[in-house]
């Protein structure tokens, strides 16, 4: 198993996404990039720890491979907006990739590369691409947040439309029901 570690907005979006993909094994919301440990939620969304909220993916790299989990993260979010995602403003919110060693850095700045030179999104590709660091796995009830709150108001009108249309893109790669 691999891991991989990603922040694309409100990571109950980004885990809801992740989740069904064929390979991954397990996928964990938390926060990293930061400069104080166990940073609680609260502290996170003032905007002073300089976390990210991110998921960490455990992954089987027989079944997925890691520019597959990168083209599903890049085609699930804006990485063209600087700390934004949707309503969610902040540092926290920020397009990030926190490679785990130097294969997963390379393969990640060339697929930016290619993404920004094919002209794939209106403006230039924003995602920061940093080091693996200390990675805090966010209180128990952000965990699973969409599947355990399925009818909460954001899950119904962000979190929803945005694993419909994940679905429909990667139907191949889904988990069997």
């Amino acid at each position: 198993m691999k891991q991989a570690t990603f922040g694309s907005g409100c990571f109950w979006c980004t885990e809801a996404v992740f989740q069904d993909v064929m390979g991954v094994q397990s996928v964990v919301s938390g926060y990293t990039g930061g400069k104080i440990s166990n940073p609680t939620y609260r502290e996170v969304c003032s905007g002073r720890t300089g976390h990210a909220e991110v998921v960490q993916i455990t992954y089987d790299p027989e079944v997925i491979r890691y520019d597959e989990l990168l083209e599903i993260f890049w085609k699930t979010h804006d990485p063209t907006t600087l700390n934004r995602q949707g309503a969610d403003v902040g540092t926290q919110y920020r397009s990030v990739v926190y490679y785990h060693d130097e294969e997963q850095k390379k393969l990640t700045e060339e697929y930016k590369q290619k993404l920004d030179e094919s002209g794939a999104f209106a403006g230039p590709i924003v995602t920061e691409i940093s080091p693996s660091e200390t990675f805090y796995p966010a209180e128990d009830y952000h965990q699973n947040y969409y599947k355990n709150n399925p009818e909460q108001g954001y899950c119904s009108f962000v979190i929803r439309p945005k694993v419909d249309k994940f679905k429909q893109v990667f139907s191949n790669k889904l988990k069997s029901a």
